[in-house]
């Protein structure tokens, strides 16, 4: 059993063991809600065969992933040298651990419906768990794609595969530019994308979608959002964080729909304006924008004009707009064209921007703000959860062949990924000169929960 300093964050990932012991293992393969899986995979199974039963199977793949194992041969290895590791997944004897190419049929079978369904469902359980004992789990959330490796399967087994949907590996490329618009470095691959909505702060995976490596991520975004507000408790996600992959109006539009601050880099599209004259000003007026929607005043007096950006009030969300005054007057300056602009009122000029005008260009939080680029750089941690996911758990295998195979594989590592975050969550802390262990409030809730769940097999 994992025991957690008081001082540790709740979802404490450098915590986890480099080596799980079998005690931590037991507890995970305890926590894992899969009597609905095992069930469904026996009724599939039928009168068949039955030399390494369904549990024992699944346990097997779930073990390769706890125990960081590279291949499943390691695996098998480990379980054939340690009888305690074996019974806890039901073996008996040395005799009764799988070979290599039962792994490979099971993860064939669990990648079919409905069993790929229901391993999806072991995720979402134990999100929803969470949700809804943990208050602020999914109040910040970022999102991302990422590359992963793959082999596609030839002919007929491939048509098999597409009939049910499942998408196919295809090559994939992405170019990073630099401030210039230059490219600076290509990455392809041939594989996979994997996307992720995760939390901020905890860095716990909220929803995971897997798309061939043409699906953009601003048409999967709004997928991605809806399941992951249905693994959470009602208006909990506030605010949302993508890179400018994310940057299109119609998932502006969707979080401007719901009341979610998105925290998205705008992409460069013009070509040669630097700023436009804001919606409803004539000619007359001093007052323009730019791409990325900051708004700024001319001093027209000066010679020649000088512009100033304007000072930012807040977002009003009953006149669903963007307020600005003059920033000579709200930050302290002297300003030749305040005579002209202020007209005598204390507070200065007022500005308001309708966001409806172009939510895209003028979101709840403008871009152009200190909390703006505060609250972006939580961005990162969806790019930590993904390298946990790569270089922990080892989702990016490469040598998976078959679509199938690649979505059991890429479900099984996502749940143990929501089902150790279960066991961090619930681990017990010691408090007090006397190293006493107790638990937290959402540690009990969430046992209590377990206690309770009746899709935990036995």
């Amino acid at each position: 059993m994992m025991v957690l300093h008081p001082a540790k964050p709740l979802f404490d990932w450098a915590s986890l063991e480099d080596s799980p012991s079998l005690q931590t293992i037991k507890d995970l393969l305890a926590a894992l809600p899969d009597g609905k899986l095992l069930e469904s995979l026996r009724r599939g199974r039928g009168k068949g065969r039955n030399d390494y039963p369904v549990h024992v199977l699944w346990g097997t793949v779930v073990l390769r992933v706890v125990l960081r194992h590279v291949t499943t041969e390691a695996t098998l290895a480990e379980l054939r040298r340690n009888e305690g590791l074996r019974r806890l997944i039901g073996i008996e004897s040395e005799s009764g651990v799988p070979r290599p190419w039962n792994i490979s049929r099971f993860e064939e079978v669990l990648g079919q419906q409905p069993h790929r369904t229901l391993l999806k469902e072991i995720f979402h359980e134990l999100i929803r768990r969470l949700g809804a004992t943990i208050p602020d789990l999914g109040r910040t959330t970022a999102g991302d794609a990422t590359a992963l490796a793959a082999r596609n399967k030839k002919d007929q087994a491939a048509q098999e595969e597409i009939a049910e949907g499942l998408p196919q590996a295809s090559g994939g490329r992405k170019e990073y530019l630099d401030a210039e618009g230059k490219v600076t470095r290509v990455v392809e691959w041939f594989g996979f994308k994997l996307h992720l909505l995760v939390d901020g702060k905890h860095e716990v995976v909220l929803f995971y979608e897997i798309t061939d490596t043409r699906a953009g991520d601003g048409e999967t975004l709004p997928v991605i959002l809806k399941q992951a507000e249905a693994n959470l408790p009602a208006n909990r996600i506030e605010t949302l964080a993508y890179d400018k992959a994310a940057d299109s109006d119609e998932v502006h539009r969707t979080l401007s729909g719901k009341g979610i601050t998105p925290l998205i880099q705008m992409r460069n599209l013009w070509q040669t304006e630097s700023e436009r004259m804001l919606p409803g000003h004539d000619g007359s007026s001093n007052v323009v924008y730019t791409e990325d929607g900051t708004i700024y005043c001319y001093d027209k007096v000066s010679e020649p004009p000088v512009r100033h950006k304007m000072s930012y009030i807040g977002h009003e969300p009953e006149r669903e707009t963007l307020k600005y005054r003059c920033p000579a007057k709200h930050e302290g300056f002297e300003c030749p064209m305040s005579g002209v602009c202020n007209a005598g009122k204390t507070y200065g000029k007022t500005v308001r921007v309708p966001r409806g005008v172009d939510p895209r260009r003028f979101p709840s939080l403008p871009r152009a703000t200190k909390k703006f680029e505060r609250m972006y750089k939580g961005r990162t941690a969806v790019e930590r959860v993904n390298a946990r996911l790569k270089v922990y758990w080892g989702v990016d295998d490469g040598n998976v062949k078959g679509a199938r195979r690649f979505f059991a594989q890429v479900g099984v590592v996502l749940a143990v990924h929501a089902v150790f975050a279960t066991l961090l969550a619930q681990s017990p802390r010691r408090e007090g000169t006397l190293g006493k262990i107790s638990l937290s409030p959402i540690a009990a809730a969430l046992r209590a929960q377990a206690e309770k769940d009746p899709t935990i097999a036995v």
